[in-house]
């Protein structure tokens, strides 16, 4: 007998995949902070190898449309290009030399931070989640699978606004890499298919505008073209 719901159960968020007509399911998005140095020492933060953390941002956050819209009363939005890790299998207290095992494939992403509200959350010591976890604050493309083009763990990282650009790095500069982030969220709390991960961003983060066209690129995984609207 089918399950029945009291309200109509809501659509299931997803990824476009390359090369496949089937999509991927989003379940929860897992944010790392300050995984880049020359991030951290922008953001006023000792960039020595501190344990990782992340924040999460809700299902809500993801925008695959190509558009990311300002929220409304907005005064300063910056973008943050990472690198996104997609989970076709979970689990507690991962080894970090079995947490590939658990990949399906790899985008490009931007975790778009209203910095206004953040650093009043900093200052006061609350909680990020209005800075971080609004709607379509997580615009992603479209995942390159594992299985094609491996595990990256070096590349170029680079985003651009009206073809400048402003954010240059290189994954192999991640403080913590993809494998050892996985094993600490898992310490955490049990990771499951169909989570998504990004991963830290590297310096450069600054405010978009309406009217702004983003171009994220990283090597040999994808590109994400992102136009910033009122």
């Amino acid at each position: 007998m089918a399950e029945a719901f009291v309200i109509p159960p809501p659509p299931t968020p997803s990824l476009a995949v390359e090369g496949e007509r089937a999509r991927f399911p989003v379940g929860r998005i897992f944010c790392i902070g300050r995984n880049y140095a020359d991030h951290a020492r922008e953001m006023g933060h000792d960039p020595d190898r501190e344990p990782p953390f992340f924040f999460m941002k809700p299902v809500s956050a993801l925008a695959t449309e190509g558009v990311f819209r300002l929220p409304k009363g907005a005064q300063e939005v910056h973008h943050e290009v990472e690198l996104v890790v997609a989970l076709k299998s979970g689990g507690a207290e991962i080894a970090p030399e079995e947490a590939l095992a658990h990949v399906y494939g790899y985008g490009v992403g931007l975790d778009m931070t209203r910095r206004d509200l953040q650093a009043v959350a900093k200052k006061l010591g609350r909680p990020w989640e209005t800075a971080k976890g609004f709607d379509g604050s997580a615009p992603c493309g479209a995942l390159a699978p594992a299985a094609r083009i491996g595990h990256p763990a070096k590349g170029g990282i680079s985003l651009s606004v009206n073809g400048e650009i402003r954010q240059k790095g290189d994954l192999g500069e991640m403080i913590w890499g993809v494998a050892d982030l996985l094993a600490a969220i898992s310490r955490s709390m049990a990771l499951r298919p169909g989570d998504l991960i990004l991963t830290g961003t590297p310096a450069g983060v600054g405010a978009v505008r309406p009217g702004d066209r983003l171009e994220a690129r990283i090597e040999g995984v994808g590109a994400l073209d992102v136009e910033v609207t009122g």
